[in-house]
């Protein structure tokens, strides 16, 4: 990650808005962290006394503190999620990865408690998400609060090196080597969480797209999954926050 300490900040920012705009965070809940290259640190989403929630996360909110969560820049005043330990203990173990999302979508929250299968059912509506399904998402079957290494190691474990992990009964763990990487995996796989759930709704019994469809359907890059769909986003926080 080449950006500079403010431009990282201000990234680690607007993810948390982004999704908290997208209805994946609510209130004070969920957090993002990017690493700081060439350190053993990250940035990660604090509180503060003037919380107000994740929507009006600031770039004063984004503090740089060691994978322990140990820092001078907290300066006595802000507190470090309490499931730090899903951000430190993955850039540890994964140095591929730049950026960690933990999240609370109501869709893949039903779709983890009632344990409705992620299939790829559909194809070129979201070929991104399509790809999440056919590769399969690491279901972590605990639903307990992340407080401690020991509590993150099984949950890292069940992911592997996957960029999505649903934490069953909890929420989602996203992962990418940048921040836009993260936000738009995350955002993906709540856009197969929804219409995985909406489609249960019906109570019809769909089938997996063909392989000779899957066959035909490109891999479009990051400079389209990422950069492209995070600038959409971007400029949509932008307006809704005139």
């Amino acid at each position: 990650m080449s950006d500079s300490l403010n431009e990282l900040r201000e990234k680690v920012a607007l993810s948390c808005r982004i999704l908290a705009m997208e209805g994946l965070v609510d209130e004070t809940l969920g957090h993002v962290s990017a690493r700081i290259e060439g350190t053993e640190e990250m940035l990660i989403r604090c509180r503060g006394d003037m919380e107000t929630g994740v929507r009006y996360t600031s770039a004063e909110a984004i503090r740089r503190v060691d994978f322990d969560g140990n820092g001078d820049d907290l300066q006595g005043i802000y507190q470090v999620p309490k499931e730090l330990s899903i951000h430190g203990e993955i850039f540890k173990s994964r140095p591929e990865v730049g950026c960690v999302i933990h999240a609370h979508p109501p869709a893949a929250l039903i779709c983890g408690i009632s344990e409705l299968p992620l299939r790829p059912i559909f194809g070129a509506f979201n070929i991104p998400a399509m790809r999440m399904a056919l590769e399969g998402v690491p279901v972590f079957q605990r639903s307990y609060l992340v407080t401690r290494p020991e509590l993150a190691a099984p949950m890292i474990e069940e992911m592997g090196n996957k960029d999505i992990c649903l934490m069953k009964g909890h929420g989602i763990t996203a992962t990418g080597a940048t921040i836009e990487e993260a936000t738009i995996n995350a955002l993906n796989f709540n856009t197969l969480a929804k219409v995985t759930l909406e489609v249960a709704k019906t109570g019809r019994e769909v089938a997996a797209i063909s392989e000779e469809d899957i066959a035909e359907l490109p891999d479009l890059g990051t400079k389209f999954n990422a950069k492209w769909v995070w600038r959409y986003y971007v400029k949509k926080l932008q307006e809704a926050e005139k």
